[in-house]
């Protein structure tokens, strides 16, 4: 079984990556889209290099990009009737060895 763990800081990134891409295939400038969603330029700038921004303009930049109704599907249970494992459970599992002992 494959796991792959992302940081908060990949996750910022990746996400600030799709919202830069989003606003260039509509043609937009930073300042056509801070201007239309409010978001200061300073904000959306600081948004595309590091990934970070206030929720509310996170949101408010999702709106005018079309893509605020993706926010309804976060933290909400797909009903596939998977239960994920909790992190505290996958640091409990043994770690499989990397190295042999005997020379």
């Amino acid at each position: 079984m494959a796991i792959e763990l992302k940081t908060p800081h990949d996750i910022q990134r990746e996400l600030a990556g799709r919202f830069k891409a989003r606003r260039l295939a509509m043609n937009l400038s930073q300042e056509g889209l801070a201007t239309r969603s409010g978001v200061s330029w300073s904000s959306l700038k600081r948004f595309e290099y590091t990934g970070l921004i206030a929720l509310d303009g996170l949101l408010k930049l999702a709106l005018v990009l079309g893509c605020l109704a993706d926010f309804d599907r976060v933290c909400v249970d797909g009903g596939t009737g998977f239960a994920s494992k909790s992190l505290d459970e996958l640091l409990r599992e043994p770690k499989p060895r990397r190295k042999g002992r005997i020379k």
